[in-house]
């Protein structure tokens, strides 16, 4: 197939290798601009997306908006079979949603209709859900509305978001090529709006730690934002990111810490840490974490 490939972040990048990997002919990559970043934050950094494309050959273009007729004609003048769209970032208009032959394609990392929006991987881990996985969606002007071609699921269990990232992101390039090949015989599955869940952007307000929920809510709140934002707590003035955390036994004040090992009392039950990284710091285990930073039993976490 002839196709236009629109997406961004590291989510994005397999689905447009296993399209090239498949012999389709990508005709172009569309792509977010390059932001500053850099070690000094200032040097124009490309995406992820953008910079596969460039290794792999692929024309790119990294418009600020599809709204102008001229985007648009430029759009419809590459004459593509689908366009497959993978966390791009951008709204598609309906000129450019009705261009190509087959319409656009998305990789959403949800079972919709559950979890539309900008972080379903993030809500689905904070909610507790037990399932996750990846739809194939006929894109329309609604935000992640379109009729299903296809899902896979995935357990949640323990993995943290960028694990579940990852995996979510080769399982979904794989699913889109299968749906490629058998796009004839995929029939569009409605989504009933009355099961929705919308998914909002992560607020890095929403990551500092809060010891009064219960422990299990903890750990999916650390779980859910780990690697990034990241979830946090003040340790002698200091932030300190916790990315990865257990139940532990114990009772006693919210945030009060209960042994030498650093359980956490929590609004009903405790945590463990398993994973921590202070501010310029590496992430270490437990164990490391202890050993510069001496933490008292009793102390109150903040």
């Amino acid at each position: 197939m002839r196709i236009i490939f629109m997406g961004s972040p590291d989510f994005a990048v397999p689905t447009l290798q296993a399209l090239v990997d498949a012999a389709h002919e990508v005709v172009c990559v569309y792509t977010q601009p390059p932001r500053p970043g850099g070690r000094r934050g200032k040097e124009l950094t490309p995406t992820p997306v953008h910079q596969r494309a460039s290794d792999l050959g692929i024309e790119v273009r990294h418009p600020k908006s599809l709204k102008s007729a001229d985007e648009q004609a430029a759009f419809t003048a590459l004459e593509a079979d689908v366009a497959v769209v993978a966390a791009y970032g951008l709204i598609l208009p309906q000129a450019v949603l009705d261009a190509p032959v087959n319409g656009c394609l998305n990789v959403h990392a949800s079972i919709l209709p559950r979890w539309r929006g900008a972080a379903p991987i993030h809500r689905a881990v904070m909610a507790g859900d037990n399932v996750t996985g990846v739809t194939i969606m006929q894109m329309e002007a609604g935000l992640d509305t379109g009729p299903m071609l296809a899902m896979a699921r995935t357990p949640i269990e323990t993995k943290t978001t960028g694990e579940l990232t990852e995996e979510l992101a080769e399982l979904g390039a794989q699913l889109m090529v299968g749906t490629l090949r058998d796009l004839k015989i995929h029939v569009p599955i409605a989504q009933d709006d009355a099961d929705a869940t919308y998914a909002a952007k992560i607020d890095k307000a929403e990551a500092r730690i809060d010891w009064d929920r219960p422990a299990q809510e903890v750990v999916r709140h650390v779980h859910g934002l780990s690697p990034f934002p990241g979830a946090w707590f003040d340790l002698a003035g200091q932030r300190v990111k916790l990315l990865r955390a257990e139940e532990a036994e114990g009772t006693g004040t919210a945030g009060e810490v209960l042994d030498d090992r650093l359980a956490i009392a929590c609004g009903d039950g405790a945590i463990r840490p398993i994973e921590l990284q202070r501010a310029g710091k590496p992430k270490m285990d437990l164990d490391t974490f202890l050993r510069g930073n001496a933490v008292a039993e009793g102390s109150i976490l903040e």
